[in-house]
Parts: C-alpha cells; structure tokens; sequence
C-alpha cells in the first residue's frame, strides 16, 4: 500500500455522476489478518441512495451518509391510526414521504439473512429479466442493465445499474437519485516512520466535492484502555418451586458485583482514511425505454448508387417506399446474437426474428446481397439498427425479385428454401423407418430454430466456413442416426465395424442394390470429406470431396453452400422415396 491508496487519491476524484455503472446500495468490507494486530488491511465501502422528485430538492440536499446512506432502514411501517407507509417510500420525517428507494430490504428471520430487492417498478418498466446475479434487458440483445454481488455466505453486498438505463428511468418518473457513500481504507504498521506513511499527519479537508479524514492513531490506543463490568441479579426466587413468581425489584431481593481492569500491550500503528461524499445523479430529459421518447441517435443508411444518405427518423414512413442493400454478413452477426432465429418463407426470402419483437423480411438479390424495406428497418431498435447500418452498401443487383413479388404484388413465390426443404425430408425419411420399422431413425429430436442457426447459406463466406457447413450438416443427420437400431437391420458380414452412412447405406443397398444406394449417397459421402477438410484445410482430397457433393467452385460461396444443403437435402428424399414407396410410384 502506499500514500495514495490511504488519502483515496484516485477514488476521490471519480464521480458516479460520469461513471457506467452506478451502485444503488453497498456493503463492502474486505479483510486480510486480524484487526488489531500489525499487517492488517481493510478496505470497506457504502453506499445508500433514494430518488427524489424536483419539489423534495430543498430538503433531500439536507440528507447525508446518517441519513440515507448504509444505515438507513428500507421497510413498510403500519402506524396504529391505520396510515401505512409502503418499502418503496422514504420518509424524511413520520407520515411524510419526499423520496423512492430503487432497493428494498428484506430480512429473513426464521431462515437466516436479508435479501436486497430491485424495486420491482424499475424492472418491469426496462422490462428486465433475472439471469444468474444479471438483471438482463433481452429487447438490447441481453444487456447487462442491473448486477448484484453476493458475499459466500449468499448475502447481499452490492447492487449496481448500468448509468445509461438508470437515466431513462429517472427521467420517466422526473427523479433526480442522491448517492450518499462512504470509503474506508485501514492498515495496521509497526510504526509510521517505517513505513509507507512516513511524513503524514492527522488531516481533514473537504475534497472533489466531499470530505476526507486522516487519523493515525496507535493500536494500544485504539484497542486498549480501561473497562469495567457491571452484573445484576435477583436472589428471591426458589429455583425448588414449580412456578415461582417474581415480585417487584427492590435493593434487597436484588445482588449485584463490578469489576474493572486495563487492557494494553497492543503494538504498532492504524492508518486510517476516511470519505464521505453525497452525489446527485440526473436525468437527461430522455427515456427512450420506458417513456418512448424520440431516439436522436439513430444512425444513417445509403438509399442510392452514389452513395446519398438519409437519416432513419426519414425512413420510417410507409410513403418513403425505399429498399435498403446489406451484406449478408448481416444475418450472420445477428444470428450470432442471443434471441435471434431465422425462418425462410420463400427459397430467396425469410424473416429474422429479432429480440425486440419485430420481424424483419428480407430478400436476397443477384448479386447475393440482403435487400429489406426501408421502413422494416427504421422500426427496430436503435441497437440493432446500428448493426444492420454497419452492412449497409449502395444498392447492387436490384430488390430481390422474390421480395418485390411479396411486398409490391402481393403474390408470394411459391418456391422453398433449401433449408425447410432439409428438414422436411429428414422428416420424411424418419417417418417411413417409424411406420415401416418401428423405430425413430435418430437419437434425439430435431430443434428447427437451433438447427437454422448453423445450417445455413449465410453460413458460407469463403471455402473454411463452407467445409464448417459441411460438418454441420453431418452433425445434424448423420451423427443423430441411431446406430444401434441401423444395424439390428442391416445384414452386412461386418455391421458391428460400419459408420452410421455406411449402416444406412447397406440398408437402401439391400433395396435397391449397391450401384444405385452408392449414386444416392454420393453427396453425403462428398459432404462427410468435407467434414474432415475441415479439420485438415490443407488436405489435396478437398476438390474430390467438393466434386463429389457436386458443388459447382465457379459460384459465389454463398451460393455453394445453398448447393450443398440442397444436394444434401435432394440425397435424403431420394433416398426415402427407394425405400418406402411403392415401385409403381418410383416409376411415375
């Protein structure tokens, strides 16, 4: 420790007023060694706070640390006259509420401890939900709003809120929040002149808006010193009755001893630093959260091939009738993100699904570009606005004709998109083993919205993440087989030895014969080769593999990975329609 650890030099000179987090209650203490021996060290913070209206200003600028700092009791109170004073309000005397506590005391008699509550008006107002010791806004991409610290024996010390939501929501309610805080730092030296400390006196100064204390003070006189005792007590009860009864006390039916002595031999010296300091917290005028207010920060978007701009504010506007150009590297950062799920409507258009509520309808172009209306966009939140801002381009390649056919003619494509076309044939191909077997083909069931989040078209961006769909794919089809029931039907010599391709693969050979169940699984053979390049990048089989699950290089990646998760998808129907239907439907 030196010299401006003990005059809280830095801390002094940070406000909460400027700080991104801001602590609505604290209890902190930490310790090392024993308090009254040399080498200990403690440093303790506290800090109480109450929101005030504008008409309590004048009298909440008289309250301190004594008064709504740590110390300051948070409960309900029922006066005998029937008035009732609820745990949201403070009283700056009886019956007369001038102040909000935004954390609430709740103390556990028969369980033990005390629990510390967020006024329930303010989560609900940020519409926040509990995640672990997280209070999480799941609208902002689950934002950390509120945060609480508990101590090991699950008690708590601290509770802290993002300053950003702290302000929208004082400035929906018109509160101004008064921080009342105090900090604490102790060290125990053999002597000062030897330490540290050297050169430093007993101090008070009023600093950074606050006051501060120095006191150096030897632990023989901090700890030692004279005491006495004093015990009292009856002598007319007859412990022999069996139900003795007291009368009133008076010097004879009462005893009583003293005692007194002197503790010392405590050697060395405390260094102690003291600070207190009170602390408006204000509102800006703005609540977009909770109020609805205007946002004024949102960002700006390309609208034409010369690159001209126009704010968001202006697009909102159905009469505006404008489409907006992204990279598609847009969907997969959202995708990425908590809460997001994409569902496809047409083989080129689908929506994403935003935590914010919204659905956003996209299509994609020629040129592989994600092409939205403008007006979808504008409507989102200010956050996920930005990312979408950030893929922005100038417009390449037209509207996606199959957007334009939705939105403009209100004739939807009546084409699919080679993802639900996927999962409806692996749904297809469990269904005949269930009905004509009578097993499920896979382990576990298939999760559409987790499954869209990997398998993907957006998830190709060069020929690394195209083998990474790859194994995806083989991860969601092939490693889900259930083997042991695959090989309870298989007749091969060596089923025990075989892979789950190639159970399922002798199964349709025994079928339809070994040259045509091969042809069939052809692109699920290439897709697994691409699985392992994946791990091996540099490996000469991944042109064979690509060949394989006839994938044309000569497209965009983008398109490369539409081509194999439709190749992928035709291999399963295929091979569900060889082994469950009638031989006079094959030949239709």
């Amino acid at each position: 420790m030196d010299q401006d650890w003990i005059l809280h030099r830095k801390e002094t000179r940070r406000a909460f007023s400027r700080a991104t987090w801001v602590p609505l209650r604290a209890s902190c203490n930490d310790e090392q060694g024993e308090v009254q021996n040399i080498g200990y060290v403690s440093e303790s913070f506290g800090c109480g706070s109450v929101a005030f209206l504008p008409k309590s200003r004048e009298v909440a600028e008289r309250l301190s640390w004594s008064d709504i700092g740590i110390g300051c009791s948070i409960q309900p109170y029922a006066y005998e006259d029937g008035y009732y004073s609820s745990i949201e309000q403070y009283q700056n005397n009886d019956k007369e509420p001038v102040g909000i506590h935004l954390v609430f005391e709740h103390p556990q008699p028969v369980v033990g401890g005390r629990l510390w509550i967020l006024n329930p008006d303010l989560v609900i107002a940020l519409r926040l939900i509990k995640d672990g010791t997280n209070w999480v806004r799941p609208e902002e991409n689950f934002v950390v709003v509120a945060r609480e610290v508990l101590d090991e024996k699950g008690e708590h010390r601290r509770i802290e809120i993002k300053r950003e939501f702290l302000l929208d929501y004082l400035a929906a309610r018109n509160l101004s929040l008064r921080l009342s805080y105090y900090r604490q730092r102790v060290e125990n030296v053999s002597s000062v002149e030897s330490s540290e400390y050297a050169n430093l006196v007993d101090q008070q100064e009023q600093r950074d808006g606050g006051r501060f204390e120095l006191r150096i003070r030897s632990l023989n006189g901090v700890f030692g010193g004279s005491f006495a005792s004093f015990r009292v007590w009856r002598n007319d009860v007859d412990e022999d009755e069996d139900a003795p009864v007291m009368g009133p006390e008076n010097d004879a039916n009462t005893d009583y001893e003293t005692s007194h002595g002197h503790r010392s031999g405590y050697e060395g010296v405390r260094v102690e630093g003291e600070f207190w300091r009170d602390e408006w917290i204000e509102h800006q005028g703005k609540s977009m959260r909770v109020r609805g207010d205007a946002d004024t920060n949102l960002p700006q978007f390309i609208v034409e091939t010369d690159g001209t701009r126009m704010a968001s504010a202006d697009l909102d506007d159905e009469d505006i009738g404008r489409w907006l150009w992204f990279r598609s590297n847009a969907v997969n950062e959202l995708l990425g993100l908590r809460g997001f799920s994409l569902k496809w409507f047409t083989a080129e258009t689908g929506g994403l699904h935003s935590t914010s509520g919204y659905v956003t309808h996209f299509g994609i172009n020629s040129s592989d570009l994600i092409t939205v209306y403008a007006k979808d966009i504008a409507c989102l939140a200010a956050w996920e606005q930005h990312i979408w801002a950030a893929h922005n381009i100038a417009p390449d390649g037209k509207v996606s004709s199959e957007l334009l056919a939705a939105q403009v003619n209100a004739q939807p494509a009546s084409t699919h998109a080679v993802e639900d076309m996927l999962l409806k044939s692996m749904r297809m191909l469990e269904a005949g083993f269930r009905e004509k077997f009578s097993f499920s083909l896979f382990t576990r069931d298939i999760d559409d919205s987790a499954v869209m989040q990997e398998v993907s078209r957006f998830a190709s961006k060069d020929q690394a993440s195209l083998l990474r769909l790859a194994k995806e794919l083989i991860r969601v089809f092939s490693d889900r087989l259930d083997v042991r029931e695959l090989r309870k039907l298989s007749t091969h010599s060596k089923k025990e030895e075989l892979s789950s391709n190639k159970l399922l693969q002798d199964i349709l050979a025994k079928r339809v014969g070994a040259e045509k169940a091969h042809r069939v699984f052809g692109v699920i053979v290439g897709t697994y080769d691409m699985r392992l390049g994946d791990a091996h990048p540099t490996s000469s089989k991944i042109r064979d593999a690509l060949k394989l699950a006839e994938i044309d290089e000569s497209k965009s990646f983008l398109r490369q990975g539409e081509q194999l998760i439709f190749n992928f998808g035709q291999s399963i129907l295929g091979m569900e329609k060889l082994l469950f239907e009638k031989p006079e439907d094959q030949n239709h």
